[in-house]
């Protein structure tokens, strides 16, 4: 989500910076959009995509920087930083861990795994900010009693201002259900393409995570990615090409697997060179083969998730897979997304707000 890229742009400079499915929130049960396969019931391998959400809204700061008045530079950033304290992710963690309590994904992919630092309190501004999403998320979940291990990461934007006082780092990261799967091997890295720098002290770079498992006696590699976003200013089809370019280093890594499914962020809609990468590699997109005829649009809610219903004009999260479908390409299983109807809302610090700007997308395939 490209929020998150400004938010790093506007940190940098400051310092030198709906289509409305009737979808219940309730989880994926036997009989729920379930497209069966004929001749029996067959296993699901249940799996789960969510961005978490930086969680401020920084056009105003954006706006403020630039204007040639460096005196509104300040209040705008504090007023982003009041933001993420109203979008609360302490608070939306604990609906994201219900819901995988809900539906125990085997694996769950996440992007925009945030670490956000802000202590401005030398500078005589009293402002401290510490959150590390995955380690509040993990701690969710264990009180929850799941045993969800880290099967890899991957470190993206790292960007460290003011001496130490700023610092805000991007990570994907994959989680496997350690109950019921056994991982051989997995690895994080960063795409070998990336837009690079944009603005002194901020390089842009994104990653992906892959993860060779058995579940069940058989061999499935899951994986997770955050292609780059959108970003103002860029050449007109650079951005799309490095999402291309981005999505065919993850082909051609798991070409050999016989079972892939690939989940994330892919910042792009169907039709997109992107999307033509995974067509051509022979994957499927499982909304429009589960839900034929619905849009399934993920992103996005207002910034501040304040909205009451969601007003999404995009779909740009997926659950890709490939050697998962049968009987001549068909993929049988279901698929819903969370964080889109009301009643996924919870309540925040001022207002009930939404769990991420995006919607989660949770399969079951046969």
């Amino acid at each position: 989500m490209n929020r998150f890229l400004l938010a790093v742009v506007a940190l940098a400079v400051l310092t030198g910076c709906s289509d409305q499915d009737p979808l219940a929130p309730s989880p994926i049960t036997p009989n729920d959009h379930l497209v069966a396969p004929p001749g029996g019931v067959g296993r699901d391998i249940t799996v789960m995509s969510q961005n978490l959400y930086v969680g401020a809204d920084v056009d105003l700061v954006i706006a403020a920087l630039s204007t040639p008045d460096p005196g509104d530079d300040l209040p705008a950033l504090l007023f982003a930083i009041e933001t993420l304290g109203k979008t609360a992710f302490p608070a939306r963690v604990e609906a994201i861990a219900d819901k995988i309590a809900r539906t125990r994904p085997h694996a769950v992919g996440l992007q925009e795994v945030s670490e956000i630092n802000i202590d401005l309190q030398p500078l005589g501004v009293p402002v401290f900010v510490s959150q590390d999403f995955l380690a509040l998320l993990q701690d969710a979940l264990a009180r929850r009693g799941l045993h969800y291990a880290v099967a890899g990461t991957s470190n993206n934007i790292d960007v460290s201002l003011v001496g130490g006082l700023v610092r805000l780092v991007d990570h994907d990261a994959l989680l496997v259900d350690a109950d019921r799967v056994t991982v051989n091997s997995a690895s994080g890295q960063t795409f070998a393409v990336n837009l690079g720098p944009i603005a002194p002290g901020v390089s842009l770079v994104r990653g992906w995570v892959w993860a060779r498992t058995t579940v069940d006696g058989r061999a499935y590699t899951f994986a997770t990615a955050h292609t780059e976003a959108n970003l103002a200013g860029a050449p007109p089809g650079l951005v799309a090409s490095i999402r291309a370019a981005q999505v065919g280093e993850m082909v051609a890594t798991l070409a050999s697997d016989e079972r892939v499914i690939l989940v994330g962020d892919l910042n792009d809609q169907p039709g997109s060179p992107m999307y033509g990468v995974l067509a051509d590699a022979g994957y499927t997109d499982s909304w429009p083969a589960l839900r034929p005829g619905r849009k399934g649009l993920t992103c996005c809610h207002l910034a501040d998730l304040s909205d009451r219903v969601a007003k999404f004009d995009q779909r740009i999260d997926y659950i890709f897979s490939r050697g998962v479908a049968r009987n001549h390409g068909k993929l049988f299983g279901r698929i819903e997304r969370y964080g889109d109807v009301p009643s996924d809302r919870l309540e925040g610090p001022a207002y009930r707000i939404w769990p991420s700007d995006h919607a989660g997308l949770v399969a079951a395939l046969r």
